[in-house]
């Protein structure tokens, strides 16, 4: 039986010659540059293995592995290196976000509630750390996929935990959510740290509750809300009542100032009145011992003047009484009179009675008058 699998020998040899007039239209210039860049790749793997030169970035941390085996933990910078097998992993050392939900979680009181959790979680830097740790965690110290996956099962953790161990009101009203955001970020930092990982910047964003929960919630709300706006009343009625009782208090205590000072000043005006009364009354009793004073004043001087007058009246009666007397005496003093009278500049000229004098100046004599018409 022939075989219908078996080939022909011609048409073999008519394809082996098709295929070498085929290569044979290749340049030679194109088919070595083909096979040094093989070589080349070839020899950049090899080398590969025996030396590196890497540049590590700020973010990043360099393991050296020569042979398998941990060498040692490169800081950011230049790193280099010439041996058998070497290598240089780097590490990634910025911040990695995880955001974890869990909408089942039961506070101890049997309440159902809803997180949300942000944190950001950083790898080692520390060389003793990223050594003891390596080959435990390699895949989670490279990959964030990883290190997300286990961020989330600790945070899911965490966050059981930290509930579960709370009531309702603690973990969700007021100051409770702060005081479950440091208990889930204890929590988790707890579970992250064998691992060498830090974690920071944890918060509870969003807390979520069951329509039922929130509608008693509501109702609590607005029970405790009309509660204390009842106590607001109250108070604020308490207090107005105070502040009414203040102001009749102030006033009160106005009209008693005012009525007290009334009275003071009534006071000083009636002492006032008094002291000009005794002052009037001493003016008067002044006066009068004054005018007692005048009267005996004026009665002396009107002695004395009447004393004086029978003096000078006695002088008087004495001298005419001795003009009377002694005719001689009154000559003398005509005389005296008319001596005292005459100046030494007048001019004396007697005539005979009856006879009319002429006076006789520088510029002529005058006629004379008659003085006795």
């Amino acid at each position: 039986m022939k075989n219908s699998n078996a080939q022909n020998p011609k048409t073999d040899s008519s394809s082996f010659d098709s295929r070498r007039s085929f290569f044979s239209l290749i340049p030679g210039w194109l088919i070595g540059s083909i096979i040094a860049v093989i070589a080349i790749a070839l020899l950049a793997g090899i080398s590969r293995s025996f030396w590196y030169f890497e540049v590590i970035e700020n973010d990043q941390v360099g393991v050296r592995i020569a042979a398998g085996e941990i060498q040692g933990v490169v800081q950011p910078g230049i790193a280099y290196d010439f041996g058998l097998f070497v290598d240089l992993v780097k590490i990634t050392t910025s911040a990695v976000a995880i955001t974890v939900d869990d909408p089942e979680l039961i506070t101890i009181d049997k309440q159902r509630i809803g997180l949300e959790v942000t944190a950001d979680v950083f790898r080692p830097r520390e060389a003793d750390i990223v050594i003891s740790n390596y080959s435990r965690y390699r895949n989670i110290y490279l990959n964030d996929e990883s290190l997300q996956q286990r961020m989330t099962a600790f945070t899911l953790q965490a966050m059981k935990v930290c509930v579960g161990d709370k009531k309702f009101d603690e973990a969700v009203i007021g100051s409770g959510r702060d005081d479950l955001r440091a208990c889930i970020d204890d929590e988790l930092s707890g579970l992250a740290e064998p691992l060498g990982l830090e974690v920071r910047n944890v918060a509870v964003p969003q807390i979520s509750i069951s329509p039922e929960v929130q509608a008693g919630l509501d109702a609590i709300v607005q029970s405790r809300l009309a509660t204390e706006k009842a106590k607001q009343d109250a108070e604020k009625a308490k207090q107005e009542a105070i502040a009414q009782q203040a102001v009749e208090e102030g006033r009160i205590r106005v009209e008693q100032s005012k009525l007290q000072e009334e009275a003071r000043q009534q006071a000083i005006l009636q002492d006032i009145k008094r002291q000009q009364l005794e002052a009037e009354l001493a003016v008067i009793e002044q006066e009068k011992i004054n005018t007692q004073v005048q009267l005996e004043l004026t009665a002396l001087q009107q002695k004395v003047a009447d004393q004086q007058a029978l003096v000078d009246i006695a002088k008087e009666l004495a001298l005419a009484e001795l003009y009377r007397n002694s005719p001689a005496f009154v000559s003398l003093q005509i005389a005296l009179a008319n001596s005292a009278a005459i100046k030494d500049t007048d001019k004396l000229i007697f005539t005979p009675d009856g006879v009319f004098p002429n006076l006789i100046f520088s510029n002529g004599t005058l006629p004379t008058f008659n003085v006795n018409p």
